[in-house]
């Protein structure tokens, strides 16, 4: 018996519709922080520097699942536009901490209602129940995936 050639069910259907999903969120997430100037990624490394304050750059790699290349040129995009600034860490001179500037502070505001309005289209048209249910179980697919990261399958991920 022949599989179906629908581009939905090309990898299966849950599979499908994941990628359709994180490829319909990326671009979203793309065009609304767009309006900034920033990237996607550059939108949470300044949502997270906006929420923990300033912080190692190999922390900030962390805690995005990036390897340091890529947290770098993400870094370097942002220092160049005026919205980061790169330090010595006091506590140890061979680490850099990554802070916001006086600029970057200023988009504060902005991209905060950018995700807010990122979260709510996101959520359109499903009711509290429907929330509740899918929340859980988008975390718990995430678990699972991230779990069987191997490392070179995370830095594949992150060039991507």
């Amino acid at each position: 018996m022949e599989k179906p050639t629908h581009p939905d069910t090309e990898f299966g259907p849950m599979t499908s519709a994941i990628v359709r999903l994180a490829r319909a969120h990326r671009a979203l997430t793309g065009q609304l922080v767009g309006e900034v100037g920033l990237r996607p990624e550059q939108g949470a490394f300044m949502m997270h520097l906006w929420s923990v304050g300033p912080v190692r750059q190999t922390a900030l790699a962390s805690h995005f699942g990036k390897d340091s290349a890529a947290t770098t040129r993400a870094v370097q995009r942002l220092e160049h536009a005026g919205f980061v600034r790169r330090r010595s860490d006091p506590l140890d001179g061979r680490a850099t901490l990554v802070e916001p500037t006086a600029a970057g502070d200023a988009l504060r505001s902005r991209v905060e209602e950018m995700w807010d309005r990122l979260e709510h289209i996101v959520t359109d048209g499903l009711s509290a129940d429907d929330r509740a249910v899918a929340l859980p179980l988008i975390q718990k697919m995430g678990d699972v995936l991230l779990s069987r990261l191997t490392t070179e399958s995370a830095r594949t991920l992150n060039e991507v």
